[in-house]
């Protein structure tokens, strides 16, 4: 039986469940309101906010939906529940497990990752040092941004990118706007090319993935909980520059991957891995290649002329559709090397 066909195809993607994950982080009493909103608002929540002295909010794919005592989404901020300050200082204690000085670092980045790749975004007073940030105090707002594995989200992606005359992928951009679905497709497209795809010509590859943020692979304690394929060495809560350096070095990949490329030594560290002759996949934030181009590290990359497809994410009914794939060539037609 093909890959996509069993029950891969990019029409009957299949959804993993992330509450147990995301419940296990929230106190007892916001547990039952969030549950309570039942299953289908839950299937559409993308994000869980809890701030301080202000209601209980839900982030739906299309919509915010305050929730009351009961869990019932309501319009009316007299009927919401409430969050107090206890509220947000019992959620800290258990998504940092009980330790937050260990968390520092996170902390200083303004999120925590946990199990399962969900990020848990904090904001409250910043503390300086030397005129950077240090660590934040009186937490006020987190932000429970919930990570979906979809088996057979990348379906729709990978014909395009695969490379069939010589047995591999196609260097590769995928880029979108925010809530787009770009780490969702990566992770399902590593699974993929980790695993092969006889049936459009692509054997098994040995796939080094840098998950700077635990997003993609969802690591705890080294131990990738998503499905990232048989063949993919993962190294997580590396900084993106260092990592690629490191597995091109250490693990011999045929394919690299990482997630939201932008910096200048992001960019460096790929064009090193290019000359190597590994493959690359990676996302980038962004609505156009006009907008991408205006960015001074990208127009590097895009003036490199090394990236064979650049793909544009939307959603239409759901996240992660191919709305465009665009060719080298393109870009010389657009001209977007120039910008």
């Amino acid at each position: 039986m093909s890959a996509l066909a069993a029950g891969r195809s990019v029409n009957q993607p299949r959804e993993s469940n992330p509450w147990p994950e995301v419940l296990s982080v929230l106190p007892v009493n916001i547990r039952k309101i969030v549950s309570g909103a039942g299953a289908e608002v839950l299937s559409r929540t993308e994000e869980i906010r809890i701030r301080s002295k202000r209601p209980l909010m839900l982030g739906l794919d299309s919509r915010d939906v305050m929730l009351s005592g009961e869990g019932r989404p309501v319009n009316d901020r007299g009927q919401a529940y409430l969050v107090g300050e206890e509220d947000v200082d019992r959620c800290l204690h258990l998504v940092s497990g009980s330790s937050v000085y260990a968390l520092e670092e996170e902390i200083r980045n303004g999120f925590i990752t946990i199990a399962g790749g969900h990020r848990v975004g904090i904001t409250g007073k910043a503390v300086l040092e030397g005129g950077r940030v240090k660590t934040l105090k009186y937490i006020s707002g987190i932000n429970i941004r919930i990570s979906r594995e979809i088996i057979g989200a990348a379906a729709g992606l990978m014909p395009g990118i695969i490379d069939r005359e010589r047995g591999t992928i196609h260097h590769t951009m995928i880029f979108s706007p925010p809530r787009c679905g770009k780490t969702t497709v990566l992770r399902d497209a590593v699974r993929m090319i980790s695993d092969g795809l006889p049936e459009f010509g692509l054997p098994g590859q040995t796939v080094g993935l840098v998950d700077e943020r635990s997003e993609i692979a969802g690591c705890y304690r080294g131990i990738p909980q998503r499905n990232v394929g048989l063949r993919t060495d993962v190294l997580d809560g590396c900084p993106k520059a260092e990592g690629m350096t490191m597995l091109l070095r250490s693990m011999g990949p045929s394919v690299i991957a990482t997630d939201e490329i932008g910096r200048v030594e992001d960019v460096r560290a790929l064009e090193e891995v290019l000359n190597a002759g590994v493959r690359v996949i990676f996302t980038v934030h962004g609505s156009s290649l006009e907008e991408l181009a205006s960015r001074p590290a990208l127009n590097y990359l895009f003036r490199l002329g090394v990236v064979d497809r650049y793909v544009l994410l939307g959603r239409e009914g759901r996240a992660g559709v191919v709305k465009r794939v665009f060719k080298a060539g393109d870009l010389a037609e657009m001209e977007v090397a120039k910008c």
